[in-house]
Parts: structure tokens; sequence; C-alpha cells
């Protein structure tokens, strides 16, 4: 099945086990920061690691933390973390999405919507291959997907841009590669743009498909051969948990639950059981979700313990995997 690159060292895809395969762990967002907006800010890495602690307590073995490098990425601390508490965590490269890069770039007076358009296509490509074969931001730390992004409802042409530049570093790499949909949309749309540019789609997932909980988008998504992220548990101002669960009960019924992958996009203090908020923490999926995924798939007539094994181990180790 071949390897899975964590911050601490290059893994066979059997050793994974149980995953979420979108979280942040310890994030410092730059456009949130220069907002004060304190919810979204993850700066607490006492707080953050008993998260992982917690997680890991509840039968967590491993989180792709989706922080890229325009959303506060910490890869160091968050790699001591993860080998402290014994937990293998995938670093992502690239990009998110395109509001977030009116920010200026650690360490430059540039933004990082200057750097993108002001930088050749090549040497974007460049810069990404070098954080999954070297190592990120001067460190031996290195990243195990790449990541871009587009808007709700659009996709502006500096975000065409860097879909180019993850396209061309997922080929040069052989890395598993991650887009972000705003509130779901746009799926079907980067996959006539990544088809375009000669993408595997069996190596992209696209995330936040359960913002949009539309089962006839999710099949024409899952029939491109890509991974769907169902990454918004516990978020009931959106709409009750069980349309979330019938979206993707949908799925399985029709075939697909080998393209389903699982997490919570954990990334505020409000969702934290550490931040002295008092939330569900890190570890809710697990200990508090899965039992109720179970017995509202037994009444579908469906083996919930089997599905979760594919969305939680089976799948995240096939699409991890370098290839």
């Amino acid at each position: 099945m071949g390897s899975i690159r964590t911050l601490n060292g290059d893994i066979d895809a059997s050793q994974l086990s149980v995953t979420y395969s979108h979280d942040h762990i310890y994030c410092i967002p730059p456009y949130w920061a220069e907002r004060q907006d304190d919810d979204l800010l993850l700066d607490d890495p006492t707080a953050s690691e008993r998260e992982l602690a917690d997680f890991y307590q509840a039968g967590g073995r491993a989180i792709y933390d989706a922080t890229a490098p325009d959303y506060g990425r910490q890869v160091v601390a968050v790699a001591e973390m993860a080998k402290r508490q014994q937990v293998h965590v995938i670093a992502t490269t690239g990009f998110n999405k395109g509001f977030l890069w009116s920010s200026k770039r650690p360490g430059s007076t540039q933004t990082f919507a200057d750097w993108i358009e002001s930088s050749s296509i090549d040497a974007l490509v460049e810069h990404v291959c070098h954080e999954v074969t070297t190592g990120i931001e001067g460190s031996h730390y290195r990243a195990g997907v790449v990541k871009c992004g587009t808007g709700y409802n659009t996709i502006s042409p500096l975000e065409r841009k860097t879909m180019e530049v993850i396209v061309r570093a997922q080929q040069c790499t052989g890395a598993p590669m991650h887009s972000h949909t705003e509130m779901g949309t746009m799926g079907l749309e980067q996959a006539q743009i990544f088809r375009s540019l000669g993408l595997d789609l069996s190596r992209l997932c696209f995330a936040h498909m359960d913002r949009n909980p539309d089962p006839w988008l999710h099949r024409q998504i899952a029939n491109t051969g890509a991974f769907l992220s169902f990454d918004g548990m516990s978020r009931i101002k959106y709409y009750p948990e069980h349309v979330r669960t019938q979206a993707i009960l949908a799925l399985c019924k029709r075939g697909y639950q080998k393209h389903i992958l699982i997490g919570g996009d954990f990334a505020r203090k409000s969702m934290s059981a550490h931040y002295g908020k008092g939330g569900l923490g890190l570890k809710f999926i697990l200990a508090d979700w899965r039992p109720r995924f179970i017995a509202e798939a037994q009444e579908e007539g469906l083996d919930g313990e089997a599905l979760l094994y594919d969305f939680l181990v089976e799948n995240p180790a096939r699409y991890f995997a370098f290839g």
C-alpha cells in the first residue's frame, strides 16, 4: 500500500490505525490574529497537547493536521507534541483559500496574495515540493499532504493558480492531495479543472462535503474517484447531526463507503475541552459520535462498526499513502 509521511518519519500504511482525516492541533492563523478573533487562535500549546492526549485515550492514533502555511502552521511544536503523545500527525503544505491571503507571510513584508501573484508557477511548485521532500521552513519535518482551496461558489484567479501548483506538486511527489471547498461548494468545478490538469483524482480528497449535504452531488464527487471528507461533526448550527449521518449512509447504500473519510475540523477554542470554553473536545468523534453513528446505521440495516473501520482505518491508510 506504500508509506505515509508523518512529522516524525515515514511509516507503513498498515501502522496508521484509527485516523481523523481533517483537524487542526495548534495554529495561529495570521488573518484571524490581525482581526483579534481569539476563538480561532489555537495558541496554547499545553491545551492543544491535552487534546491530543484525550484523542489517544479515546483510541485515536493518527491525525491529518490540515493547517496550511497561510493558516498559521506551527510544525515544530506540533511534531514535538505528537511524539510525546505517540500520535502520528500528518502535516500539509500548500494553500488554503483566497480570502486568507491578505495577511503577511511570516518573516516577510509580502502578503500571501502578493507572493502567489508575483511568483511563477514553477517557483511555487518547487517550494511546495521542497516542504514534502526536504523540510518545512528550515526544519527537518516534512509534509505528507499537498493542499489547495477555493471560496464560496467561486474560484478566483489566484486560487486557480494555486490549484495548478498543487496538482503539479502532487504529480512530482506522489503525495496525497487535499482540496478545501468553502461550505462544500465548487467540488465538481474543481474536479473539472483538476482533470484538465491531468490529476489522478483517486489521490484527492474534497474537504467539507457535509457542509453541503446533497446526496446527488456526493455521488458525482465519488464517481470521480476522489475521497469525500465529512468533517463537521458537532456543528449543529448548520443542521442536526442526523442530516450528516443520513448523507453518509446514503453514499454507503450506493456502495461508496470506500470513498469516505472522517474528521472534526477542530479549529476553535470553543470546540476544545481544555481551552477554558467547556467544549466537546478532540475526542468527541470517537467517544460520542461513533456510538450514535453505529446505532443510526443499524436502524438503516447497515453494519456501523464495519463502516467506521473503513472510514477511520482502511480508507485513510489508502488515501494518505504516497503513490
